[in-house]
């Protein structure tokens, strides 16, 4: 027989909520909120950690700003607003995902330890396209790929487990699902592409290559959006015949 227990409601809450099965908090609940609140200053973790791979210039490099980008500064800075964006899409994308949670699994909490767990990578892997004397290094720019596009992937998983354990306050068709997983592939495709553009013609063009997301990106992005409506479309006009 499965045991079952009572949420915790949030403090100062009046509801009062009837028995849950124990491994599944509400949205209102004190776990739930516990959660995400722990998700969310990972988050904010991994954005601090950028500023490690930035080294204080030596005295005599803040002579001039030429002097002083020439120090290797240039580089460790563009690895940063780099992976200091990438980590807030990465938030941002895990914010919408949380929204739609009704609920927390013990399943959801685990494949989102997972995700955060590459996100935290990030900022080792930004050390290597950022230094000087690694940038460029072919391998710098694939271990980067590699690391984005696991937490993509990590992210990705999320929502599925989500999906799985029934907790999305909404359940899109099959169909629109794998629209949306296929807007999200995009990304990790596009970096692992760079890795071999990044041995054939070196690391320069492989980072060159993810600037393609300016661009793939967003067109992916509407086109999973029209395509999901579409489909919503469908459905909601064979429902009402």
């Amino acid at each position: 027989m499965r045991c079952r227990t009572r949420h915790t409601p949030l403090v100062g809450s009046d509801e009062q909520h009837p028995p849950a099965d124990e491994t599944r908090y509400e949205r209102d609940s004190l776990e739930f909120a516990r959660a995400f609140t722990f998700f969310d200053a990972v988050y904010a973790f991994a954005l601090t950690l950028l500023v490690v791979n930035v080294d204080p210039p030596d005295a005599a490099d803040w002579r001039d700003l030429g002097t002083l980008l020439a120090s290797g500064l240039e580089w460790q800075l563009l690895g940063f607003a780099v992976s200091f964006a990438v980590i807030a899409v990465f938030w941002r994308v895990n914010h919408r995902i949380a929204a739609e949670f009704d609920a927390v699994t013990p399943g959801t909490v685990v494949a989102n330890l997972i995700a955060i767990a590459f996100v935290v990578l990030i900022p080792f892997s930004t050390q290597g396209i950022s230094d000087a004397e690694t940038a460029d290094q072919p391998l710098a720019v694939a271990v980067y790929a590699v690391n984005i596009s696991l937490a993509v992937l990590g992210q990705t998983a999320v929502y599925y487990r989500a999906r799985h354990d029934g907790v999305l306050a909404e359940i899109l068709p099959r169909r629109a699902d794998a629209v949306k997983l296929a807007d999200a592939l995009v990304t990790p495709a596009v970096f692992l592409a760079s890795i071999p553009v990044a041995y054939a013609f070196g690391a320069d063009w492989g980072r060159a290559t993810w600037a393609l997301l300016i661009v793939l990106g967003p067109l992916s992005g509407w086109w999973s959006s029209k395509r999901v409506e579409r489909i919503l479309a469908e459905g909601a006009t064979a429902g009402g015949r």
